[in-house]
């Protein structure tokens, strides 16, 4: 039996099946107060864009589909005419995502052997109430009846959307290794990927003045501290007692930091050191701090081993890519969509 977790994953096209929409709120652009139905009714005069297998598609649909990327495409556009030129991009690629859609249930049903228990669909829409809704049934029926949706319909959305991530997975399994060779091979044909700055680890204990302090009384603060490190105490222990900063409770630590991210009294200092060692007191701006590198990592191409996993999870995407458009152009070609 096919497992629920097979059925949940995150994909952009779970967003387009009507048990999944959600709303939000247009940002204006300037003078953009467009709605996404405005260019779609101006495109598709009639209210149907098209019809695949036996589904209509509407301007309806669509819109809905869209209504949770216009925010943002409104905010990222920076006149008219381009919010205007990316809204039609997306119009025809959620047409497109609605009809594949369709298509890939289609080859779902044809399987006599596949099927959803209904158990799996009972679950979700439990999940639904209480995610969506609020676990309030009242709120629940209310929306179907702003969409005009029975529970039935809803419910049969809801094994659509089911059916479409199991199918999306499923077409994805086999491409989940890839093998040595071809890691070996992307590496040495795309070193240049791989650079990296000079960075280190970085810790930091920072003193303030308290008290009317004089910049060589927090030196001398400082230099206890050293004497205390040098001794054998763990940095990370002596900044969570002494620093002044906000990150005193996590023993000091900034995580990786690269020289370009230091001021220089701070780079220069820091990138003359080797992993574990620590600065003399640094006194800047009627502070003093002590920087300690926890690890050091130098500027050149990464070796192999450091991005085996980054270029396995590089080559495993865009196979699942690929494998996925030859997958959509067969049914796509097998399939009825007619165009208005």
């Amino acid at each position: 039996m096919m497992k629920r977790s097979l059925f949940l994953a995150s994909l952009a096209l779970a967003a387009l099946g009507s048990g999944a929409r959600a709303s939000a709120q247009s940002a204006p652009v300037g003078a953009t107060t467009n709605n996404p139905s405005d260019n779609l009714n101006f495109r598709f005069a009639d209210g149907i864009i098209a019809i695949c297998e036996d589904k209509v598609i509407t301007v309806e649909d669509v819109r809905d589909a869209m209504q949770p990327f216009i925010a943002d495409l409104q905010r990222n556009s920076k006149n008219e005419d381009e919010y205007v030129r990316q809204e039609t991009q997306l119009e025809d690629n959620v047409i497109q995502q609605l009809i594949d859609r369709v298509l890939i249930i289609k080859e779902f049903r044809k399987d006599d052997k596949k099927h959803i228990p209904d158990s799996f669909v009972d679950e979700q829409i439990s999940d639904d109430l209480t995610n969506k809704f609020d676990n309030d049934r009242s709120k629940f029926l209310a929306y179907l009846r702003a969409k005009g949706q029975t529970i039935k319909e809803y419910r049969s959305d809801v094994e659509d959307n089911i059916i479409y991530d199991y199918e999306t997975h499923e077409q994805q399994k086999s491409l989940e290794t890839v093998s040595p060779m071809k890691i070996e091979q992307f590496y040495k044909e795309n070193k240049d990927q791989f650079y990296q700055e000079d960075s280190v680890d970085l810790r930091m204990i920072q003193l303030a003045p308290t008290n009317g302090e004089s910049d060589s009384m927090l030196e001398a603060r400082a230099e206890a501290i050293l004497e205390r490190f040098k001794a054998g105490e763990k940095f990370e222990d002596l900044a969570k007692e002494y620093s002044q900063d906000l990150h005193r409770s996590k023993g000091g630590e900034w995580g990786e930091m690269k020289r370009t991210q230091l001021i220089p009294e701070f780079g220069d200092a820091v990138f003359k050191l080797k992993k574990g060692e620590v600065t003399a007191p640094i006194t800047y701006q009627h502070a003093v701090y002590i920087l300690y590198v926890g690890d050091r990592k130098y500027a050149g191409i990464q070796p192999l081993s450091a991005v085996h996993t980054q270029i396995e999870h590089m080559l495993r995407t865009k196979n699942a890519q690929e494998a996925m458009e030859h997958w959509l152009e067969r049914l796509r070609r097998n399939g009825y969509v007619k165009h208005f």
